[in-house]
């Protein structure tokens, strides 16, 4: 790593959680211990605990999931920059990601966007009975977004995320996924083979049946993040423009409401990130991001763990100097 690079860190979203995740930082930085303890102060409920037990499955709840992700990565972070002077210059995130990249940002404080993801993430669980929704995965070459959303239009199925030219993901109504298979095999012609992956979601997030939701989460947003500051928040991306967010309040709060219902545009937002820096860090605790990044032939370095992060930033040598 060469003095004085640009860096940029990126936080995965729903999907990264895994039971113990963040418990090394926790147990060895208490500047993370503190993020926790925060968290829970704020929550009014224990963070850590429901992070760290193998056995208790409200971690993969929404409702429970997008605060738990998003304290852990901030802790991470915040561990990150005790132990090694981790400071990079512009964020983003992928879904629940975006609010954990405003408050690494410190475009948001982090009481605040617990919060709000918290109210988000109970909105977008009860926005559908569980089982009618669902979400798969498509992997294949040089994937046609546009295209593809046309010959899904009199399905109830929506392109949910534009991961990478080989990976979109399609968000909607359970029964209608195995016609929506079809659709994509009509799509990509006979001789282009392709993998269909449904994912264990129980929520089509990112479809037209979140837009229920975008209401009651415009009074979250303009209630609890009074405080968000409007000009740290230029330095991160937004899912649904593609670009980073501007310095207009307004602006920024319909990308975040429109956010939910609409596709993540993560491959624009990662060449954002690229033409801005030199080097770019994934935090959190999977690394479903790396290989987006691989697509677009830029190096992405995944820390999942404070032994891994030890290993990235070499604790033996000099402190790096990231701004």
């Amino acid at each position: 790593m060469m003095e004085n690079e640009l860096a940029a860190v990126v936080f995965p979203g729903q999907g990264a959680q895994r039971p113990g995740m963040g418990k090394d930082f926790f147990d060895q930085m208490p500047c993370s211990r503190e993020t926790y303890e925060e968290a829970s102060d704020t929550l009014g409920w224990d963070v850590a605990a429901l992070c760290f037990d193998d056995e208790d499955e409200d971690l993969h709840l929404t409702a429970f999931c997008q605060p738990c992700l998003l304290t852990t990565e901030i802790a991470m972070l915040r561990g990150l920059a005790d132990r090694y002077g981790f400071c990079p210059s512009f964020f983003g995130g992928h879904s629940l990601g975006e609010f954990t990249a405003l408050v690494a940002a410190d475009a948001l404080p982090l009481s605040d966007a617990l919060q709000i993801v918290h109210r988000r993430g109970q909105l977008m669980q009860d926005a559908m009975p569980p089982g009618l929704g669902t979400m798969a995965a498509v992997i294949s070459e040089n994937l046609d977004s546009e295209r593809l959303s046309r010959r899904l239009e009199d399905l109830p199925i929506d392109v949910a995320n534009v991961n990478s030219i080989h990976q979109i993901v399609l968000s909607g109504v359970t029964d209608a996924m195995p016609d929506a298979a079809v659709r994509v095999q009509e799509t990509l012609g006979e001789g282009q083979t392709f993998r269909f992956v449904p994912l264990h979601v129980s929520t089509p997030f990112h479809s037209r049946f979140m837009r229920p939701v975008e209401m009651h989460f415009e009074e979250v947003l303009r209630d609890v993040g009074k405080n968000l500051n409007v000009s740290n928040a230029q330095q991160v991306t937004s899912n649904f423009t593609g670009d980073f967010h501007s310095d207009c309040r307004e602006d920024i709060f319909t990308n975040l409401i429109q956010q939910v219902s609409s596709i993540v545009q993560w491959k624009d937002n990662m060449r954002r990130l690229i033409a801005k820096t030199d080097v770019i860090y994934e935090v959190g605790p999977g690394r479903p991001l790396r290989d987006f990044f691989k697509t677009m032939n830029a190096n992405c370095h995944s820390i999942t763990s404070l032994k891994g992060a030890d290993r990235i930033f070499n604790q033996n040598g000099p402190r790096p100097e990231i701004n």
